[in-house]
C-alpha cells in the first residue's frame, strides 16, 4: 500500500513539474516572440522612409529631429496599454490577450526607435547580448531558489515607482548626474526584479487551471518579464552605450 501510495504521488510530482516546465516554456516563448516583435517594429520604422515620416520629424538630411503627432501617440501608447491590459486579461477573450501583448510590443519597438538611433549599432547589439546574459542569469536564479523573494520584490516595486517620479522630475532639472544615477539604480531593481518576477510566474501556476487560465498567466508573466528586459536594456544603453 505504501509503495503503491509513493508511486502515485511520484506519478503527480512528474506530471506537475512536466506541466510547469511547459508552462514556464510558454512564458519564454511568448517573452521572446515579443522582443522579436518590438525588434522588427523599430528596423522597419528605421529603414522604410515612409513609416519614419508618419511618427517623427525628419531633416533634409535624414535624421530625426522630433516626434509628429502620432509619434508622441506611440511614445505614451505602452504606458496606457500597461495598465489596460489588466482590463483585457480579466474580462477579455484569450486572442484579445495576445493580441495587446503583440500590439504592446509593437508600439514599444516605435517608441524605442528614437533612443536606438542616438547609438551605434554595434553598441546596441553588445548592449543587448549584455542584458540577456544578465536577464538569463537572474530568471534562472528565480527559477531555481529556494528562497522567499517576496519582500526583495515588493521592496523594488517601491523602488521603480521611486525611480519613475524621479525620472519625470528630471525631465525639468536636466541634470546628467541626476540621470547616470537613475539609469544605475534602473539596473539594480529590474535586475532584481527579473528573479522576483520568475519566482511568482513558476508560483502562480496549478497544475489544475484550465488551458485558458494557463494561457492568460502565460501572457501575463511574459509581460512581466519583457518590461524587465527592455527596462534594463535601456539603462544599461543609456549607461555604456557609444553614441553616434
Amino acid at each position: 500500500m505504501n509503495m503503491d501510495r509513493d508511486i502515485a504521488q511520484s506519478s503527480s510530482q512528474v506530471y506537475i513539474d512536466e506541466g510547469l516546465r511547459q508552462y514556464m516554456m510558454r512564458v519564454y516563448n511568448y517573452m521572446a516572440g515579443g522582443l522579436c516583435v518590438t525588434a522588427l517594429a523599430a528596423f522597419l520604422i528605421m529603414n522604410t522612409p515612409a513609416l519614419a515620416a508618419l511618427f517623427f520629424t525628419i531633416s533634409p538630411a535624414g535624421g530625426i529631429i522630433g516626434l509628429s503627432a502620432l509619434g508622441w501617440l506611440a511614445l505614451f501608447s505602452p504606458f496606457i496599454m500597461v495598465f489596460a491590459f489588466g482590463w483585457v486579461l480579466s474580462r477579455g477573450s484569450i486572442r484579445q490577450v495576445q493580441g495587446t501583448f503583440w500590439a504592446f510590443a509593437a508600439v514599444m519597438g516605435i517608441s524605442l526607435t528614437p533612443t536606438v538611433l542616438a547609438y551605434t549599432g554595434a553598441s546596441v547589439t553588445r548592449i543587448f547580448l549584455i542584458t540577456a546574459a544578465m536577464f538569463g542569469a537572474m530568471s534562472l536564479y528565480g527559477y531555481t531558489t529556494r528562497k522567499d523573494l517576496t519582500s526583495m520584490g515588493s521592496f523594488l516595486i517601491m523602488g521603480v515607482w521611486g525611480i519613475i517620479i524621479a525620472m519625470l522630475v528630471n525631465l525639468f532639472l536636466q541634470s546628467p548626474g541626476l540621470y547616470y544615477a537613475l539609469s544605475v539604480l534602473s539596473v539594480l531593481a529590474f535586475t532584481g526584479l527579473t528573479a522576483y518576477d520568475t519566482q511568482t510566474i513558476r508560483r502562480i501556476y496549478a497544475s489544475g487551471d484550465s488551458s485558458d487560465a494557463i494561457s492568460r498567466k502565460a501572457v501575463a508573466g511574459a509581460l512581466s518579464l519583457y518590461m524587465d528586459f527592455i527596462n534594463i536594456f535601456i539603462a544599461l544603453l543609456n549607461l555604456f552605450g557609444e553614441r553616434r
